[in-house]
C-alpha cells in the first residue's frame, strides 16, 4: 500500500503525538497532519485518504463531521461516552465511530488502517475501471475497422489494378503523369501492407478484452474482501 495523508482535527496536541507514536509500530506510517478546530476546513481535501477526528471544543464537532458529509472523504472519530456514540452513528453514518477510554487509540489505529486499505482497494478498482473502458474503446474502433477491412481491400484492389493496367501502356502518358500514376501505385501498396496487419487485430482485440475483464473481475474481489 502507498504512503496516504491523514489530516487528523483535534484541539488537543497530545492525542496526535498518541495517535503517531501508536502508528509508529505499524508496518505502514502514513502522513499525519495535525489542524485545530478553527482552521482544519482550510485544508485541501484532495490531499487526504483519510480524516480522523479526536477531541475538540464544545460545540464543534457536529460542525465538523456536517462538513465531512460533503467532502466525501473517509472519516474517523472518537467519542468518550455511550450516548455521544449512539448520537454520531445515528448523524453521520457516514463516520466511523470508536469509543474513547482506555485502548482507544490502539482501537483507532486498526480501524484507520482498515479504512485506508478500503480507500486504497476503491481507487485501484476505479482505475481499472477506467482503463477497462478505455481499452472497450479501441476495441470498438478495432471492431470497426475489421468490419470495413473488405470495403477498403476491394477499393484497393481496384486501385493497384487500374494503375497498373495504366502503367503497362508506357507511350499513353506523358512523363509527368506517369510519375503521379506511380505515385498512387506505390501509395496503394503501403495502404495495403497497412491493411495487412489489421488481419491479426481480431485475436488482439480479444485478448486484451479477457484481460481487461480478468483485471476488472480481480479488483472487485479485493475491494469487496477490503470491506
Amino acid at each position: 500500500m502507498s504512503r496516504s495523508n491523514v489530516l487528523v482535527v483535534s484541539d488537543e496536541a497530545e492525542f496526535a503525538q498518541a495517535v503517531i507514536a501508536r502508528w509508529e509500530t505499524e508496518r505502514h506510517v502514513p502522513a499525519v497532519t495535525l489542524l485545530g478546530s478553527d482552521l482544519w476546513d482550510t485544508a485541501n481535501r484532495k490531499e487526504y485518504q483519510l480524516v480522523i477526528v479526536g477531541p475538540v471544543r464544545r460545540g464543534k464537532l457536529p460542525h465538523i463531521l456536517h462538513a465531512l458529509a460533503h467532502w466525501g472523504t473517509a472519516a474517523v472519530c472518537i467519542a468518550e461516552d455511550a450516548s455521544a456514540i449512539a448520537t454520531l452513528r445515528a448523524e453521520s453514518p457516514g463516520v466511523l465511530v470508536v469509543p474513547g477510554g482506555e485502548g482507544s487509540i490502539h482501537t483507532l489505529t486498526l480501524v484507520a488502517n482498515e479504512a485506508l486499505r478500503r480507500v486504497e482497494a476503491v481507487k485501484r478498482a476505479r482505475a481499472a475501471e477506467d482503463e477497462a473502458a478505455s481499452l472497450r474503446q479501441q476495441a470498438m474502433l478495432g471492431r470497426y475497422m475489421l468490419e470495413l477491412r473488405n470495403n477498403f481491400n476491394d477499393a484497393l484492389t481496384s486501385l493497384l489494378g487500374n494503375s497498373e493496367l495504366i502503367l503497362m501502356e508506357p507511350g499513353q502518358l506523358s512523363p509527368e503523369v506517369r510519375e503521379q500514376v506511380n505515385t498512387i501505385h506505390l501509395m496503394a501498396l503501403r495502404l495495403s501492407e497497412m491493411l495487412l496487419r489489421f488481419s491479426s487485430l481480431a485475436s488482439e482485440m480479444q485478448a486484451v478484452e479477457t484481460q481487461s475483464q480478468r483485471e476488472t473481475r480481480a479488483a472487485a474481489r479485493k475491494e469487496i474482501t477490503a470491506r
